[in-house]
């Protein structure tokens, strides 16, 4: 493809869609929102409910090694 030619129709079919593709993004996480403030309304602590769906997103083995670290790096503070 030319540098000073575009296919219009093209573009503008990737544009769509990734206006789409925000759009579901932006109602997802309002979705989410909503789940956690359901949660937060029932007792659970939102903050620490973050925490584990972060944790869980992790690879197990980067996880178990952070895990020593962060426990190591505390044992050196004296705060285990």
């Amino acid at each position: 493809m030319a540098s000073n030619s575009i296919d219009t129709g093209h573009l503008k079919a990737f544009i769509e869609r990734i206006e789409r593709l925000e759009e579901e993004k932006r109602a997802l996480a309002e979705d989410i929102k909503d789940v956690y403030a359901e949660a937060k309304g029932t007792g659970y602590d939102v903050k620490v409910m973050r925490k584990i769906v972060s944790i869980r997103r992790q690879d197990h083995n980067k996880r178990r090694e952070e895990e020593e670290i962060l426990d190591l790096y505390m044992s050196a503070l004296g705060m285990s």
